[in-house]
């Protein structure tokens, strides 16, 4: 059975994104998706730890799979999936703590940006968390894009980044945005301001092929 690294989603939108980057950065890399969207709508209602043994058998059925490494794309449920690493005998990683790693060194003045309000608490924790590793002093402020969110579960992918890319554009006070959900990566490309904005797709997939290498 090959080597490969896993992807856990929970939605179907990021599966092309990171095949593209995987073409891109990463020819060779094999790479298996693992969706459910359900995971997402219960931990926004009941909390992330709701979900922590779905995630769980999610991260073994992967491991069974053949995966060599884990990589969570969901930042919501991302702490979840580290704790299930315990065990899984491979690494599992979330796809934005290398994104928190470079905010932190990019500046002292962190804006958390997001279209769900359940990914701006994990996502700040995270920076937080980062912060303290580094040892450095940061303030990390949360954005929440009203209504963007209703854009995304509608299919409307355009208005859904071009209104989270607006308001990274409106922000002031900061050093860094990090825009704090893989699907709003592409606002990244789309935004105007002279801030720094970060989004965790490439890095983490980068971080996700790293592991598979030391874990073959």
């Amino acid at each position: 059975m090959p080597a490969s690294l896993a992807l856990l989603h929970t939605s179907p939108v990021h599966v092309p994104v990171f095949d593209a980057l995987r073409d891109e950065h990463h020819q060779g890399l094999e790479l298996r998706h693992f969706v459910d969207e359900g995971l997402l709508e219960r931990a926004r209602r009941d909390g992330p730890e709701a979900v922590a043994p779905e995630v769980g058998a999610l991260v073994q059925r992967a491991v069974a799979d053949g995966a060599r490494a884990v990589l969570c794309t969901c930042s919501t449920i991302g702490a979840v999936a580290e704790a299930a690493a315990a065990g899984a005998g491979v690494p599992v990683l979330r796809v934005d703590r290398p994104m928190a790693a470079a905010a932190v060194a990019a500046g002292s003045r962190v804006v958390v940006l997001a279209a769900l309000r359940s990914t701006l608490g994990p996502t700040a924790a995270l920076v937080e968390e980062e912060a303290r590793r580094a040892g450095r002093d940061v303030t990390v402020r949360t954005l929440l894009v009203e209504d963007a969110w209703a854009r995304f579960e509608a299919g409307d992918d355009e208005g859904y980044v071009r209104r989270v890319a607006a308001a990274a554009d409106a922000v002031t006070g900061a050093d860094v945005i990090v825009l704090a959900q893989a699907s709003t990566a592409p606002a990244q490309r789309l935004t105007t301001t002279a801030l720094a904005v970060l989004s965790s797709p490439r890095p983490g997939l980068a971080a996700g092929a790293a592991a598979v290498c030391s874990n073959s």
